[in-house]
């Protein structure tokens, strides 16, 4: 059985799924739990947890900054948004939202007004003025002569062989009689607008499938004949509203409905309430489809270098600058699809776009080639597939360098990521409870957790050693299986296992709790320095399990800079 010494200084892959363990070239661990990836390559133990404040039920967090030192985040629960500042809540908002929708809403933030979407919604307005926030919704630009809204019209494809005759409406002068040669019209067209005879009408009643009141601003002539050129307005209460929503180049940007899931409405520059297409003009509103041979959903549009519109099927950009009616670059990059069962915003990662796929499985990092040409969707957790499931929220936070991505169950998946160092490592956080939803407010990252007394708002502090003050957690880190010169070992005697450590109060390896001294644990002190070990741990014939386990619980830090073990083998 000959010697060998081997030493593990990086752990830059973090914990790899089995498939990965005969691989030389990994540096990884089987397991990874309640610990960060350094930038050095080393591990730490992850930082606790503070308490807020207690909530009333589940809520979706969201960040909402005002302006420097006017950071809030708010908590979207069933038909209210309560705003939190710091450790204290500020306000408390109606909201048009029940549970069930909250996970689909979609937001963009300009200066310090938010504008949020959800397809069986009118978008709301969220601002704040003289410390008090308010919602309300968001409201179409008028021409003020006529009253007319300037908000995009389309004509759908269930209504291509529909005609409409004009009668006039013993309501009044400015009303007329709609009357369709086949079923159409449903209560839902109540309040929705349409565009025929060159006026602009709203329906004020619905008579029966095929009769409704129309109100026009001004008089009109009812032409002799059915009308069949005419438009309907892109967002109803029967047609939805707009999926998801952007800010870019100056516009206001309306990525698919409902109805029109493939749909792009971009405002007039400057004037974001302005969706009229008028003449063209480079300044004017743009209304473009995505044309392929699949249907396409869009799931969501994001302001980067060019602005990108990710579908169910695949991901697009437009890449004209500037963005114009005349000058609109669009085209199909990759094929990967996103998440289309709940919104999960896409983050903003070292200038990449990064996205969770339609499977749920995948986190896909979207950024252009070298020559600035074509987008890539780069998969991130390839390595860590067995953590990437049903995935309910996720949030970036650039301070730290880390995604957490919160899945069903409770559990948060972790990302360590800073490609400069060749950090890309996964982990999961665990707590006395089960996390719910994650965001990131100035440099802190925030999240709702489920424990037994009730739903908390808490954040991560890396000063704080457990979770609120009263909960310990387990870290550990485990080996991968040895390899020794490019084989598989299938008998080891076990020698020695020496850790490198630093600012360390507490370690365990193999389940031994191991002695330092005495005065690292007064309160002026960091922690230990140097190397640790445990001798004679006898052999191991079953090395598919993990050679060494570095864990523990008590609420002390440790940070790992590397492992090394010493013992014979056999292949």
């Amino acid at each position: 059985m000959p010697d060998f010494i081997k030493t593990q200084n990086s752990f830059s892959n973090g914990e790899v799924a089995p498939e990965f363990y005969a691989l030389d070239n990994v540096n990884g661990l089987s397991k990874l739990e309640n610990m960060d990836v350094l930038a050095g390559g080393g591990l730490s133990r992850r930082a606790g947890l503070v308490h807020v404040a207690a909530l009333d039920s589940e809520a979706r967090l969201i960040s909402f900054t005002v302006s420097d030192g006017q950071e809030y985040i708010l908590a979207l629960s069933d038909g209210k948004i309560a705003v939190y500042q710091g450790n204290k809540r500020v306000g408390m908002l109606l909201a048009p939202w029940t549970a069930s929708d909250i996970p689909n809403v979609q937001y963009a933030q300009r200066f310090g007004t938010m504008i949020l979407v959800h397809p069986q919604y009118r978008p709301y307005v969220l601002s704040k003025k003289n410390d008090i926030f308010n919602l309300s919704a968001f409201s179409f630009a008028r021409i003020d002569e006529n009253l007319d809204l300037l908000m995009p019209f389309v004509r759908f494809d269930d209504s291509n062989d529909i005609t409409i005759t004009v009668t006039s409406s013993s309501a009044g002068n400015n009303y007329a009689v709609f009357k369709t040669n086949y079923d159409f019209w449903t209560p839902d067209n109540v309040d929705g607008r349409f565009k025929l005879i060159n006026k602009q009408w709203r329906i004020t009643e619905y008579i029966s499938p095929t009769e409704v009141v129309a109100y026009v601003n001004g008089t009109y002539s009812a032409p002799s004949e059915p009308v069949s050129d005419w438009l309907e307005s892109a967002f109803s209460d029967r047609r939805g509203w707009p999926c998801s929503i952007t800010f870019h180049q100056d516009r206001l940007v309306f990525g698919g409905s409902p109805a029109w899931p493939g749909g792009i409405w971009m405002s007039q520059v400057g004037n974001h309430s302005n969706f009229d297409t008028g003449t063209g003009l480079d300044d004017e509103a743009i209304f473009i489809s995505l044309l392929s041979q699949q249907r396409q959903q869009i799931c969501t549009v994001v302001s980067s270098d060019n602005l990108q519109i990710l579908t169910d099927v695949g991901e697009w950009a437009i890449s004209s600058k500037p963005l114009t009616p005349s000058s609109v670059d669009i085209k199909q990059h990759t094929s990967v699809g996103s998440y289309s069962m709940r919104y999960l915003r896409p983050q903003k990662i070292e200038g990449a776009t990064v996205f969770v796929s339609n499977n749920g499985r995948d986190i896909r990092e979207l950024s252009l080639d070298d020559l600035g040409e074509k987008y890539n969707a780069t998969d991130l957790c390839a390595f860590s597939k067995h953590l990437m499931y049903a995935p309910v929220d996720i949030a970036y936070n650039a301070m730290t360098r880390q995604m957490f991505l919160v899945r069903q169950d409770g559990i948060m998946t972790v990302l360590n990521q800073n490609a400069a160092l060749g950090i890309s490592a996964w982990a999961t956080y665990k707590t006395q409870g089960e996390f719910l939803s994650v965001a990131v407010c100035d440099a802190k990252t925030y999240v709702t957790v489920r424990r037994e007394n009730g739903v908390c708002l808490e954040y991560f502090d890396s000063n704080v050693t457990n979770d609120c003050g009263m909960y310990n957690f387990t870290f550990t880190a485990s080996s991968l299986p040895l390899r020794i010169s490019h084989h598989n070992v299938s008998r080891v005697k076990l020698r020695k296992v020496v850790a490198r450590v630093l600012n360390t109060k507490s370690i365990y390896i193999n389940n031994h709790r191991i002695a330092l001294p005495n005065e690292v644990y007064d309160e002026v002190s960091d922690g230990f320095d140097g190397d640790v070990s445990i001798n004679l741990l006898g052999t191991i014939s079953d090395c598919i399990r993990p050679i060494w386990t570095i864990h523990g619980s008590e609420p002390y830090p440790m940070t790992v800079l590397s492992v090394t073990i010493h013992g014979w083998y056999s292949v």
